[in-house]
């Protein structure tokens, strides 16, 4: 679906919007909200440079507080869906955006919302200033939808974004959980001046290029990740120790699995790659000798 024409007829005064009356205060950040507003205009370069954006795109814009990114995201894109969880925000971007018929403007919270809704049928990219509490839930949201976007771009703390784009031997278990969908790769560092108010740690932008479909393909699913969840429930052991005692099953049949796989027992479970934890899942399938216990707690 191409959304060009309505957005070239808007564009010439999307620059000019402001969610504040005249003489009246820009609204404040919430901190039970956890919301630092970006206003640097050079992250704001480095971010829509990312998103390579085309006058037919459809942008789903997570948390666009006063709209310091929005307005660049309408001028570039074919429509905006912009979906943010503060209410008052939410209702000055409605307003600030009511004659442009290329912007919508949602309320809601985006780690539970159907994003099916939102999209359809149409491919989209997502671009998103990610609150730190929200970060995981949101992006897991996106890439495990039926609906995945074809790129997601978004700002994160750069631990979590390091955590992401992590290669092998510096694995974790959030790294696997991103990556068997999409190719992450650090786009910049951004300081805690880039925001008012500051946040006390550096951000990062990251790009995520999302496969079509998850490239351990075969058997991506909550099994892969109660296996994946038990190579890291000791991550400082050997792969052989950690998977024994994470699926509560013997060393023989682990080491059996292993073997099946290709995969030292003594390696630890941090320089696996995606490849190398698809085999591990198919062995352990055709196997059928390793029980799995229920998951315990998400991927951090």
């Amino acid at each position: 679906m191409s959304w060009a024409i309505a957005a070239r007829a808007d564009r010439s005064s999307a620059g000019a919007m402001t969610l504040s009356a005249p003489g009246e205060p820009p609204p404040r950040a919430s901190k039970a909200l956890g919301q630092h507003f970006l206003i640097d205009s050079r992250v704001r370069r480095r971010i829509l440079a990312a998103a390579d954006l085309a006058p037919g795109d459809l942008v789903v814009e997570i948390g666009p507080g006063r709209g310091f990114l929005t307005r660049s995201l309408v001028r570039q894109a074919g429509k905006v869906v912009a979906v943010e969880l503060d209410e008052t925000l939410a209702g000055r971007l409605s307003d600030a955006y009511s004659t442009q018929p290329n912007v919508e403007i949602v309320a809601a919270d985006a780690r539970g919302m159907d994003i099916g809704s939102l999209v359809g049928r149409s491919e989209y990219k997502v671009v998103a200033n990610l609150p730190y509490y929200a970060a995981n839930p949101i992006l897991r949201g996106f890439l495990e939808a039926d609906r995945k976007p074809s790129v997601m771009v978004v700002m994160l703390q750069r631990e979590v974004a390091k955590v992401i784009t992590a290669e092998p031997g510096k694995m974790g278990l959030f790294s696997v959980a991103v990556q068997v969908y999409g190719r992450p790769r650090m786009v910049c560092s951004v300081p805690p001046r880039a925001f008012k108010p500051p946040p006390k740690v550096t951000s990062a932008v990251v790009r995520i290029d999302v496969y079509p479909e998850p490239s351990a393909r075969r058997g991506v699913g909550e099994g892969f990740f109660r296996l994946v969840r038990a190579g890291f429930s000791a991550p400082r052991k050997q792969i052989r120790n950690s998977l024994s005692a994470g699926l509560q099953s013997s060393p023989a049949a682990v080491d059996a699995m292993l073997l099946e796989s290709g995969i030292e027992p003594r390696r630890r479970a941090q320089t696996l790659t995606i490849e190398e934890w698809r085999r591990l899942y198919c062995a352990s399938r055709r196997l059928a000798e390793v029980p799995f216990r229920p998951p315990t707690e998400a991927p951090k």
